[in-house]
């Protein structure tokens, strides 16, 4: 009887270390993570623009925009070409204060129930220099 119960014991052990080794792999998978894109605000050539003009990025993901050259500027998405027309999710969007130092910055997070699309946005100083961009949300 002694031995039936260490063999059970035993047994016990060696499925629970199964379980364990098998449950750490399912717990150490992690999910996609998310990731930063950095557009620069003026060209390295001093032009008025955005570098990259369009980024390509999925709901959860964070947008970093540094002042690079030709300050001010800021981001504004623009209400009416933001998908299904939201107003409210434009405003969330945007950074309406001027930056002025270069090398400075500030980030925005896509929103996880963002719907996919093209987000445009644009410099309000310098929009009418072209400086205009595209977030573009996929699924």
């Amino acid at each position: 009887m002694k031995s039936i119960t260490s063999f059970v014991k035993s047994l016990s052990l060696v499925c629970a270390a199964f379980l364990f080794v098998v449950g750490s792999f399912c717990v150490s998978v992690s999910p996609a993570a998310a990731e930063t894109f950095t557009v620069k605000m003026g060209a390295d050539n001093s032009m008025l623009s955005f570098v990259p003009a369009k980024i390509s990025v999925k709901p959860g993901d964070t947008v970093k925009w540094v002042i690079n050259k030709v300050p001010p500027h800021n981001v504004v998405f623009d209400g009416s070409s933001i998908p299904g027309g939201d107003k409210a999710v434009a405003t969330a969007l945007s950074h309406k204060k001027l930056e002025m130092t270069p090398g400075s910055s500030f980030e925005i997070m896509i929103p996880a129930d963002a719907q996919p699309g093209e987000y445009s946005y644009y410099c309000e100083p310098h929009r009418g220099a072209g400086m205009v961009g595209k977030v573009i949300v996929g699924g």
